[in-house]
């Protein structure tokens, strides 16, 4: 049954490298107002850092009303509660990443794209959570199209630069 998964995931992150295209392209390509990256940046993290104070107050519900978590405990391996904490640590780490990479995307694509990039994360996060719980092609899909905008607006960033 493990061979059955691949074309599901494959699948979802091809649909997410699409979404990385548009999500980057298309503020460029409607030709949106130009914003400086030092206004565009706030706003860009605000979406993204809401949906992470959603994932770490799910978790501090689930222990709130769990005697056997309230103290503190490792969530039981498989729980829906281990799930969330996974999904949790993967969005701190594809935050970082966006930390890292969409300030200089910013500057050289122009703040409409940040800002983009900053709304289509927390959309996609959304999905990546979800999927984790239902669907093996939505935790695809959700992870592709946060991690592909992030790094297709870095290289194209990158290029520009260069």
């Amino acid at each position: 049954m493990q061979r059955f998964k691949r074309p599901q995931i494959l699948a979802g992150m091809a649909l997410g490298a699409l979404w990385g295209v548009l999500v980057t392209g298309l503020p460029q390509w409607l030709g949106l107002p130009y914003i400086p990256a030092p206004i565009a940046l706030p706003g860009a993290f605000l979406a993204p850092g809401l949906v992470l104070a959603l994932m770490i107050g799910r978790l501090a519900q689930r222990r709130f009303f769990d005697d056997a978590l309230i103290g503190g405990q490792p969530f039981a391996p498989g729980s829906a509660a281990d799930t969330d904490q996974r999904v949790l640590a993967n969005t701190v780490e594809q935050l970082v990443l966006a930390l890292a990479v969409w300030p200089f995307a910013a500057v050289t694509l122009g703040g409409a794209v940040a800002i983009a990039l900053g709304l289509s994360f927390a959309c996609m996060r959304i999905v990546f959570w979800a999927g984790c719980h239902l669907s093996l092609p939505l935790r695809a899909l959700g992870f592709a199209g946060t991690f592909y905008p992030t790094v297709i607006a870095g290289i194209w960033a990158a290029a520009l630069w260069l």
